[in-house]
């Protein structure tokens, strides 16, 4: 049983949030920040049998940006 979930966090194309767990099949999107921490709890707890699911969650937030030179 691992102890930590990560997901990979970015904004949207279309606005909000997506969230992609690293090393599951888990998936879910909203239009906040803080919506998407609810989805990705309750996506967790959907995913795992209680005694299968991580007790930490971590969110690693991924932004892209472009600058010109």
């Amino acid at each position: 049983m691992d102890t930590e979930i990560i997901f990979l966090v970015e904004e949207s194309p279309a606005g909000g949030y997506e969230a992609r767990a690293l090393g599951h099949s888990i998936f879910t999107e909203a239009d906040s920040f803080e919506a998407l921490k609810k989805q990705v709890r309750e996506a967790v707890h959907c995913h795992f049998e209680e005694d299968e699911r991580p007790h930490l969650i971590r969110l690693h937030l991924v932004r892209d940006e472009v600058i010109a030179a």
